[in-house]
């Protein structure tokens, strides 16, 4: 599961003591609410089916694809569908192949949720081999779901926007200048990730 209220709050004080930007960005702010998702296949199958869509579509088709599916937190339920059933479902020709992908390497063992390795890169090029999961979603996963406390999306737009308004920069970071800014804040970069995106009052998955 995600990083805690506690495990935020601890992270989050630790960055604010040894840089003042995050300090003055707390008083704004506060503290953010912990992002919870539950471990395993359903919840990256889920951020497949929120892939450039709003919240509001994404449910709509979460809700019929677990209709057409039965059991969607089984994957082997998934690949017993046809691809009209998917269709059906609201998921595009590129998304049911994503689906599929998650799915067969699920079903397969190649990816085991309940055992994915401890090294963090190592975590994030499995799950980069299902199809139309990359760096973000990856990481996304292992925060959320996982709650790894030094996960750092540094490609993430929001989180790039927030680190240049909170060290008061004057335009976004790019992704290489915002992982070089939260080198500062290991290993508490994922408590860092969820306060960004508190500061800029944005949802993600």
């Amino acid at each position: 599961m995600g990083l805690s209220a506690e495990a935020l709050r601890d992270g989050i004080d630790a960055i604010a003591a040894r840089d003042e930007h995050v300090a003055a960005a707390l008083v704004r702010a506060g503290y953010p609410e912990p992002r919870i998702r539950a471990r395993g296949y359903e919840t990256l199958l889920r951020t497949i089916v929120g892939q450039q869509v709003s919240v509001g579509a994404a449910n709509s088709i979460w809700n019929k694809l677990s209709a057409a599916i039965g059991d969607i937190a089984d994957p082997r339920a998934l690949l017993a569908r046809s691809f009209d059933d998917l269709r059906g479902a609201g998921l595009s020709r590129q998304k049911i192949g994503y689906a599929q992908s998650l799915a067969g390497l699920s079903a397969s063992g190649e990816i085991d949720f309940a055992n994915l390795p401890d090294d963090d890169e190592a975590a994030i090029a499995l799950l980069s081999a299902v199809k139309g999961i990359g760096r973000w979603s990856a990481e996304i996963y292992l925060l959320f779901a996982e709650g790894r406390p030094d996960i750092w999306p540094a490609g993430d737009l929001a989180v790039q926007i927030e680190v240049g308004r909170i060290k008061g920069l004057a335009e976004r970071p790019s992704e290489r200048v915002t992982r070089e800014l939260a080198e500062l804040w290991r290993p508490h970069r994922g408590a860092a990730a969820v306060f960004m995106w508190h500061h800029y009052k944005t949802e993600v998955l």
